[in-house]
């Protein structure tokens, strides 16, 4: 009966392990984002602008502590690999909010706002349960690192490297 039950467990958990997507959905890279300048851009268009570098992706909001802590760590990030392309994506609430965040937190890289907040088609994708949450796209296109909330994950960290 044990070797029975623990088959039936290790069954269960093989099917509930959902593996992470490769690649974006239609509707996710059709999403639009609003620039700093106050246009539309698709999400593939801004893949479209790093394309051949590897890509962090920063989902984050400038009233998410959390995320300003994690700050230094993406900033350390950004020094020791300058040539990677850094892309945040803000769930603010509003864009004066968002806008004032970047400046107070000195957050340098290419930016939009999530102007629909989790309620998107890029959300539902991402599935987004937690900010920050970090993203790697590599050169080819793919995503290599689905969700990590630590700029210094280990597995983000080797995922810049290859």
């Amino acid at each position: 009966m044990n070797k029975l039950t623990y088959i039936f467990i290790v069954f269960i958990s093989f099917l509930s392990c959902k593996s992470e997507p490769t690649q974006f959905s239609t509707e996710a890279l059709n999403d639009t984002f609003v620039t700093l300048n106050g246009t539309q851009a698709t999400f593939q268009s801004i893949l479209d602008k790093h394309q051949g570098k590897t890509i962090v992706i920063d989902i984050w909001a400038s009233w998410c502590s959390d995320c300003i802590k994690g700050m230094p760590k993406v900033k350390a990030l950004q020094a020791s690999n300058p040539e990677l392309a850094y892309v945040f994506l803000s769930l603010d609430k509003e864009q004066g909010a968002w806008k004032r965040g970047i400046e107070k937190y000195q957050v340098t890289g290419d930016h939009y706002f999530m102007a629909n907040g989790k309620d998107c088609d890029f959300a539902d994708f991402v599935n987004i349960s937690w900010i920050p949450r970090y993203m790697v796209v590599n050169k080819a296109g793919e995503i290599v690192v689905f969700n990590v909330i630590e700029a210094d994950d280990d597995k983000l960290l080797k995922a810049i490297k290859n």
